[in-house]
């Protein structure tokens, strides 16, 4: 059995005791952003005298970007700068948890920071309602960084039994799955679902469906929430999209994708040239798919293990080794969506979602370059 941190052994009735007292009027807000790294998120937390009804309620903060890898110990400051506000699963309503973009120190976005970037691309695209779903595959880990539930020494069965899989001995860590969902609902997340996936001790949340800009920010959140619950656990989420070497599979965050005009009557026809405009840049989208340029994503688009070669494009209908897929359904009716599988588990959502609306929308490399 992997390690647990010492944390989670803590009194959890001893908490509540404290959780439980009353704070008046007061609110407790948490603020949460991306750091230096592009994938670790960051939050520390304020008092406010009154329960914020609206994201402008909320006081812009600020951090040392210097130990976020954001910034020089000599000119650290940065700017937290409140972008959406959701309920505190944490320590419960009226506490908030708000979702921050980073600014460095002369107001221009940190290298991180992409949302802004992307809320221009979505603006510019917004007459044809851009919808998002997004699928994060995550894997449970110990604090040693040994896959959560496997053997101490060794390895258990291949894979086979614990897609969707039900009982001690394909399930791992389905106590933490069931409280991060709760938790994004009561947050107000938009979380369409849940299961485990094809490696154990791996499972998937899926989020959306998402208008534009609103897909980052929920994911981001998602995210957060995540590894809040595995930290009461004793755990680790890890988004490496390929954390067990061998034939194991690896983790990806596909992203469905459709436009009003494919959802309509004949949308198939969208599907299509928007899937020809992606083929054109292969590369470049690769490129965005990961944090690090394609570096992570090399390990796991191998087309083995249900994705296609890094080095290719290829799309097709219900075709779970091709970098797109044309859902069965969607093919029969001639209208709905698509799956783009490329981007990474640990993919940032807006530079995945501007590079999409970008590409297939627009008629510049704005997804692509814009900052």
């Amino acid at each position: 059995m992997a390690a647990v941190s010492p944390s989670s052994h803590l009194s959890k009735a001893v908490r509540q005791q404290y959780m439980s007292l009353p704070q008046g009027e007061t609110c407790q807000v948490t603020y949460v952003w991306i750091d230096g790294t592009g994938e670790g998120l960051r939050s520390k937390t304020r008092t406010l005298y009154s329960e914020p009804k609206s994201i402008e309620d909320i006081p812009e903060w600020n951090f040392d970007g210097s130990s976020t890898y954001q910034a020089e110990g000599s000119n650290s400051d940065m700017y937290l700068i409140p972008v959406c506000m959701f309920k505190d699963p944490f320590t419960l309503d009226p506490n908030k948890l708000v979702f921050c973009e980073v600014l460095k120190y002369n107001r221009l976005p940190a290298e991180t920071n992409h949302r802004l970037s992307c809320s221009k691309v979505m603006e510019a695209v917004k007459e044809h309602c851009i919808w998002f779903g997004m699928e994060q595959e995550y894997t449970l880990l110990g604090v040693d960084g040994h896959p959560f539930g496997w053997p101490t020494n060794g390895y258990p069965a291949p894979q086979g039994p614990y897609y969707c899989g039900v009982g001690a001995n394909n399930a791992y860590g389905r106590d933490i799955v069931e409280c991060h969902y709760k938790a994004c609902l009561y947050a107000g997340v938009k979380i369409y679902g849940t299961n485990a996936e094809v490696m154990p001790s791996q499972w998937e949340f899926q989020v959306g469906p998402c208008e534009g800009i609103e897909m980052g920010d929920h994911l981001w959140v998602a995210r957060y929430l995540l590894h809040r619950v595995c930290e009461d656990f004793g755990v680790v989420a890890t988004l490496d999209p390929k954390p067990m070497v061998g034939n194991w599979c690896g983790a990806g965050c596909h992203t469905n994708v459709s436009t009003k005009e494919m959802r309509e009557k004949g949308g198939l026809q969208y599907i299509e040239q928007a899937i020809e405009k992606l083929s054109k840049k292969h590369a470049e989208h690769i490129r965005v798919y990961d944090p690090h340029g394609g570096k992570d994503n090399i390990r796991r688009l191998t087309g083995l293990h249900e994705t296609s070669s890094i080095e290719d494009f290829s799309a097709g209908v219900a075709n779970r080794g091709a970098s797109i897929r044309i859902p069965r359904q969607v093919g029969q009716e001639k209208r709905g969506y698509f799956e783009d599988r490329r981007p990474a588990a640990n993919c940032d959502p807006y530079t995945v979602t501007r590079s999409i609306a970008a590409t297939c929308l627009l008629d510049t490399d704005e997804g692509e370059n814009s900052k």
